[in-house]
C-alpha cells in the first residue's frame, strides 16, 4: 500500500481532516453505507479474533498493547485508511 508520510500539502491538510471534510459534505446515504460496512467489517473481524483467542485473553487489551507497540505503523496505516475512504466514498459520489 502506497504510503502518504509527509504529503499533507498534497491533500491541503492532513488526510484525517481532508476524510472528515468529505465525510460531512458528501452524500449522507453514500455516507450511511460507507460507514455501516465499516463497522460490519469491524464486527465480523472481532468476531474472528475472539473465535481464536483462549480463555482469559482480552481483546481490547490486546489491540492497546498492539497499538503502544506498534505506534508508528499504526500511525501510518490509520492514515493510509483515511485516503482509502475518501476514495471510497467519492468514488461512489460520482
Amino acid at each position: 500500500m502506497f504510503d502518504f508520510q509527509e504529503d499533507d500539502e498534497m491533500f491541503g491538510g492532513t488526510a484525517e481532516k481532508k476524510y472528515f471534510d468529505i465525510i460531512f459534505n458528501a452524500n449522507r446515504s453514500v455516507v450511511e453505507n460507507e460507514l455501516t460496512n465499516n463497522l460490519k467489517r469491524m464486527n465480523v473481524l472481532e468476531n474472528l479474533i475472539n473465535e481464536r483467542l483462549e480463555e482469559g485473553e482480552d481483546l481490547e487489551k490486546m489491540i492497546r498493547a498492539y497499538m503502544l507497540m506498534n505506534i508508528d505503523d499504526t500511525e501510518s496505516e490509520l492514515k493510509n485508511a483515511y485516503i482509502a475512504g475518501m476514495g471510497d466514498i467519492l468514488t461512489q459520489a460520482e
